[in-house]
């Protein structure tokens, strides 16, 4: 017996390319697994992947607006962290995917 299967509606396949697309990305992919750690300034994500801080910035925005990352103001410094464990727990299963083969 099938099941019937509901159509993605155009909002949820966007969301779905937009979230694959931040992970297609390696740039992404290492300031995300930098965050398994924990928060992390600007600054430090910059000096632990040895990256100009513009990139770092730009990279962060995109992840901020798909709602991958959130971030926290001390002072002047912006303090980054994961604000999505779903997409999180996806990019551990396939890195240790990756390190099985």
């Amino acid at each position: 017996m099938k099941k019937d299967h509901k159509e993605l509606d155009e909002e949820t396949l966007f969301i779905v390319s937009q979230t694959f697309k931040a992970l297609s990305d390696p740039t992404r992919i290492r300031i995300l697994h930098l965050l398994f750690d924990g928060e992390h300034s600007v600054n430090d994500i910059a000096e632990h992947l040895s990256l100009l801080q513009s990139t770092v910035s730009h990279q962060l925005r995109f992840l901020k607006n798909l709602r991958l990352v959130k971030f926290r103001r001390e002072g002047t410094s912006l303090f980054y962290s994961c604000d999505d464990e779903h997409v999180m727990d996806i990019l551990k299963q396939t890195i240790e995917h990756a390190n099985h083969h």
